[in-house]
């Protein structure tokens, strides 16, 4: 495992706000992410994944960060069932399914997050999310400091919701993911389609940590911004992208208190036009 002290995030938050912390832990295994609390019970510990979905509020953060990023991330494979580490990218899942020719995974290859995020927040697109390939999940209790296990229908999974996102002290280590064979050429060419037509709707030419709100019942977040006029609307170097008006981007040097006074305007302009309250989807820190 590694530590750091007086750690640049930057460079592990998709928005790329400069942000720094005291001390950041990069663990490689379960036994790591249970000796960090064990050995430090009593400093408060925020958790990044992919960095993808949250906002760094703060310059500076006096306590720990846990990191699974590029580490803690092994996959195994026994027939169609695959079983990831915490840290694990959508990414790396769909491309050992694809070796294999296993199905299912294709619409979440180009969806940029950890498997632990994948799965606290349900993530998904185009009518699927996690939960419908997801068996269980593996996790620590911080209440009793027991690793245990839940199969998928106990997690109570919601729209971009779940118990591990009600709950906190429950931290997600592994999850088990059941696929179907299928033809190496089809998987292969849905993954590249699908990766096509977002890079046409989404922008990913500059830093941003994808939809910024959920989307409400019976509206799409995106139109009521065009119709409101809002599209390439700018504070500082936070912009309402100008590719898809459901994103904000950081045009440059974007701090946490534009995108979240843009975000604010936003909330304040739908709910007076349409009478819609917005609710963010990313996880502020």
């Amino acid at each position: 495992m590694k530590v750091y002290k007086n750690f640049n995030l930057t460079k592990y938050n998709s928005y790329r706000i400069k942000a720094t912390c005291a001390r950041t832990y990069f663990p490689d295994s379960e036994n790591d992410v249970v000796s960090i609390y064990l050995e430090n019970p009593n400093t408060r510990k925020n958790i990044l994944g992919n960095g993808n979905n949250v906002i760094l509020s703060k310059e500076y953060y006096s306590n720990d960060f846990i990191i699974f990023n590029g580490n803690f991330d092994r996959l195994k494979i026994n027939e169609t069932i695959i079983e990831a580490e915490a840290g694990a990218t959508l990414e790396q899942l769909s491309l050992l399914a694809l070796r294999h020719e296993l199905t299912g995974m294709e619409i979440f290859y180009d969806i940029p997050s950890s498997v632990g995020g994948a799965v606290v927040m349900n993530a998904g697109a185009s009518g699927q999310e996690i939960k419908d390939i997801l068996i269980k999940v593996r996790y620590l209790d911080l209440a009793d400091m027991q690793v245990k296990e839940m199969h998928n229908e106990d997690i109570c999974f919601e729209y971009r919701n779940s118990f591990f996102q009600k709950n906190t002290d429950k931290i997600v280590s592994k999850a088990w993911f059941k696929l179907k064979r299928g033809s190496a050429d089809a998987i292969k060419t849905k993954m590249e389609e699908t990766k096509q037509k977002r890079w046409a709707k989404q922008p990913r030419d500059l830093p941003n940590c994808g939809s910024v709100f959920k989307r409400p019942i019976g509206k799409f977040v995106g139109p009521m911004l065009d119709e409101l006029g809002l599209k390439g609307y700018s504070i500082g170097g936070a912009k309402i992208s100008e590719i898809h008006s459901g994103f904000i981007v950081n045009t440059g040097n974007a701090t946490a208190f534009e995108i979240l006074e843009l975000i604010d305007l936003i909330q304040h302009k739908v709910k007076k036009h349409y009478g819609v309250d917005l609710e963010i989807e990313q996880k502020i820190i």
